[in-house]
């Protein structure tokens, strides 16, 4: 609605400049003058860089020539030295670089914010049995063993821990409650909840008994979920035991061993 200013339709008037406001070259159009304004200092400075990078470049070809001379007249000169203005590639070496420097950047930035280097990830990508079998089902490959946290390549001993074997139980898990109890088959888990004293001793012999053995490398180790605490402490497979902690201390009930006294070679 400019003609409600404008009703005779004459051209607008020419912004206002002042004589003061310095003038420069225009780098894109040759002869032209444009303002030094703070608007057009990106487009002003980046034609100097560009002017800089070409009196930078002809200096470069000059020692070029200078240098291949000397060598035409069989004189020593020193080793090609590289154009200033050549844009450096990065490479399969930098992209490896940024790559690795980014991956530690974010599992450390997952430590701070969650806790967790993987922001608390559990999925089955992250599970070492993913990928690898313990249970010995597989003779081509490890067969471990964990008791409490505690991981062991039991893969010399596949008689004992591998099918059929008479501790197949142990195998692929940490069955710390079953080394302490006896109940192979149903303490097959990492909750050690309850245990009375004999059985705590029992559990500690094993643990000993697989860090010193000469055959067993320790691997790593296994990170439980959290046991919820109000879930129910697993029963024994000996109804004797069955009773309340501090009642079920009673000597000689086990029908399986429990031990380090009643520890046989595994």
């Amino acid at each position: 609605m400019s003609w409600l200013m404008n009703p005779r339709g004459d051209p607008p008037a020419a912004a206002a400049t002042t004589d003061e406001e310095p003038k420069v070259a225009d780098p894109s159009i040759p002869g032209r003058m444009v303002s030094a304004k703070k608007a057009n200092q990106p487009f002003l400075a980046y034609k100097q860089y560009k002017n800089k990078q070409e009196a930078d470049h002809n200096a470069w070809v000059e020692r070029m020539k200078e240098r291949d001379e000397k060598i035409a007249r069989g004189e020593k000169v020193g080793p090609a030295e590289r154009d200033p203005t050549e844009e450096v590639e990065i490479g399969l070496g930098g992209v490896l670089k940024f790559l690795l420097m980014l991956v530690i950047f974010v599992v450390l930035a997952g430590k701070f914010f969650t806790g967790s280097f993987l922001w608390e990830y559990d999925g089955k990508w992250v599970q070492l049995k993913t990928y690898i079998p313990h249970d010995g089902s597989d003779p081509h490959k490890p067969l471990y063993l964990a008791i409490d946290h505690d991981v062991y390549d039991v893969s010399a001993n596949r008689r004992t821990y591998g099918p059929g074997g008479s501790y197949h139980h142990m195998a692929g898990v940490d069955a710390a409650r079953s080394f302490a109890t006896g109940c192979f088959a149903t303490h097959r888990t990492h909750d050690i909840r309850g245990l009375n004293e004999r059985e705590m001793q029992g559990l500690n012999h094993w643990k000993e008994f697989f860090a010193n053995h000469k055959s067993y490398t320790l691997v790593g180790k296994v990170v439980h979920p959290p046991i919820d605490p109000s879930s129910p402490i697993p029963e024994h497979c000996n109804p004797l035991k069955r009773e309340p902690q501090e009642e079920a201390v009673k000597p000689n009930t086990a029908t399986q061993p429990t031990g380090a006294s009643d520890h046989q070679e595994l």
